[in-house]
Formats: structure tokens, sequence, C-alpha cells
């Protein structure tokens, strides 16, 4: 069966964390080292609340803040800090906008609720996809397989025309069970080569 429909994830594919000092240095002022602050942003309790869509994004920050004793003067630089470093790969972005004619092209990102902002006013990218599924608005988080069968109606395409391309294995192990084609992204170069493979061989 053809691939028709190209799906991305966004933290970690799109998006990257291409220099680590900003938040090295951030989690050391704050006494912590760069994996426990990233923990508490991305795997405390209030995290996975605001990727479910319970709580919003400023809330979870607020979680943030009062765990680590920020006063709400100095907090703004935070989260300014903690991104620093990230970057949004252009060149994939660009790669998707070049597969829309003859591909059907999707995010499904677990992510909070000012992604989709940061996509159409920041990064002015929704021109990239058909479909852009956020799992803080739709109460569904990867690996959950009813995320996959969303994307896939929403695509409007069977699961096996579809791949599904994540830099966590269990999500790529999740979209397959699902019937997904599903690539394990470790880089740029390697996930375009396999991808490319996979849609000259399909």
């Amino acid at each position: 069966m053809s691939i028709r429909a190209v799906i991305f994830d966004m933290g970690g594919v799109l998006v990257r964390t291409e220099n680590r000092a900003p938040r090295t240095q951030l989690a050391a002022r704050l006494g912590l080292t760069y994996d426990e602050l990233s923990a508490l942003v991305f795997d405390s309790q209030s995290a996975h609340q605001a990727m479910k869509g319970e709580i919003t994004t400023a809330e979870h920050w607020a979680a943030v803040r009062k765990t680590l004793g920020v006063s709400k003067k100095e907090f703004p630089q935070v989260p300014v800090d903690f991104w620093g470093g990230d970057a949004l790969d252009e060149d994939l972005i660009n790669y998707l906008r070049d597969l829309r004619p003859h591909y059907k092209t999707a995010l499904l990102s677990n992510a909070w609720d000012d992604l989709r902002q940061m996509i159409e006013e920041i990064w002015k990218i929704d021109d990239a996809f058909d479909q852009i599924l956020i799992s803080a608005e739709v109460g569904l988080v990867k690996p959950d397989r009813l995320i996959y069968e969303r994307i896939i109606s929403d695509l409007m395409v069977k699961p096996a025309e579809a791949v599904f391309v994540d830099d966590f294995l269990h999500n790529v192990e999740a979209a397959k069970a699902a019937g997904l084609e599903a690539i394990h992204f470790l880089g740029p170069d390697q996930a375009l080569g396999d991808l490319q493979s996979l849609l000259v061989g399909k």
C-alpha cells in the first residue's frame, strides 16, 4: 500500500535543543542539574496535566515557579532561558512544505496549549501541514492508540498509508502497533534517509 501521509512529531524532531548551555546555566542558578530542571518542566504532574489539556500552560509554569521558589518578578526570565538553546529545524520544515503537493503532511505533538500560537504566530510554519494535532487540544497523549487513530481519521487515510516520525521509541512502537509505518528519529539525516527510502520503496 502506497504512503499518502507523512506525520512528524514536534519537540525533539522539528524543534530540538541544539545548545544545552542556556538550560544548564539556568539549572545551576536554581541549584539543579540540567536533567532535574528538564524533569520538572517536562515530567512533573502539572506538565502531564498541561499535556492533556487539563490545565493551561500558564498554570503549569505557575506550578514550576512555586516548586522552584522563584519570585513572580524574577520568574519570567526562567522560561526564556529554559528554551534559549532550542532551535526550529527550517530544513525539515521546508522538506515538509516540498512534500505537500505530493503527500498529506501532519504534525502530531504531545504539547501544551500554547503550541498552536507558536506554530501560527511566532514560527509561522502552519503552511507546512495539512493537519495539526496537539495533545492538549484533544485530551489524548502519545502513545495512546486513540491519538494515532485520530490523526489518521483527520488525514482521511488508512494506517498503512501513513508514516510517523518521532524521537521517542515508545511512540514509534505504538504507531506501528496502530498499523502505521514509523521511523525512530535519531537525527535529521538518518530520519530523512529512512523516510525517503520508505517513500521511494512504496
